[in-house]
């Protein structure tokens, strides 16, 4: 089976979270979406999955089901009571009451194994354009901010000073999304921990201060990304 070339990923490319405990299909579904233009994570097992959705956002999810612990089914479920990010589900079953419970659960499509990964990419490609083309149409408020020399585009996590696209980390990209859209607003440091607390708190002020170095003329008198004493961060647009 030929895969595709390898590309130099943008900074926007799709970011996608492959949940499986088969660790093989895991690796290869992830160099094929990476070589097919997506930002790949994956997880083993839900509790993994769930772990990592509190630190990064992802723009879609492929899922198996039949995982040992909490399944598929179960993960989904509880994710659908805070997200909306799209899932394909993976199952080795091709019993139709499998198919029609993951859509019922709030899955945007449904693959058999085993399945050819080409067919994986063109279902998570349209998955994605049918989100995207939903979302652009309920979008509220201004996609791109502006401070000083800089802009960023919270649709696609894309920080620029003029036409000079700026590298940050995803977790960087996180940080910079949340606080752009609550632009000029004082957001607590717990929310930017992604609802984590102690340690992964304290971890957010090593990444305000990775940001600040790439967007303050100095870092330590910080013009744009502040600090809100007691509370937090707060990024001053213009």
């Amino acid at each position: 089976m030929s895969q595709p070339a390898r590309v130099e990923l943008p900074d926007h490319a799709p970011h996608v979270l492959v949940v499986d405990d088969d660790r093989r299909l895991r690796d290869l579904l992830a160099r094929f979406l990476t070589d097919s233009g997506y930002r790949v994570t994956t997880a083993a097992s839900a509790a993994e999955a769930r772990a990592k959705g509190e630190a990064l956002v992802f723009d879609a999810i492929v899922l198996d089901v039949m995982m040992p612990g909490e399944n598929g089914f179960e993960y989904a479920r509880r994710l659908r009571q805070t997200s909306q990010v799209p899932i394909l589900m993976l199952t080795a079953r091709a019993d139709a009451a499998d198919r029609v419970t993951g859509l019922e659960i709030g899955a945007d499509d449904y693959l058999s194994k085993p399945f050819e990964p080409r067919e994986l990419v063109l279902r998570l490609g349209n998955i994605l354009k049918r989100t995207t083309a939903e979302t652009g149409k309920e979008a509220e408020g201004p996609q791109v901010i502006r401070f000083g020399p800089f802009t960023f585009r919270l649709d696609r996590g894309e920080l620029r000073r003029g036409d000079e696209v700026i590298r940050i980390t995803e977790r960087e990209r996180e940080i910079l999304t949340i606080l752009g859209h609550r632009a000029g607003a004082n957001v607590p440091r717990e929310e930017l921990a992604g609802g984590a607390t102690g340690a992964n708190e304290r971890t957010v002020d090593v990444q305000i201060n990775r940001v600040r170095r790439k967007i303050e003329v100095d870092p330590a008198n910080p013009v744009y990304l502040q600090t809100v004493r007691g509370v937090g961060y707060r990024l001053v647009v213009d």
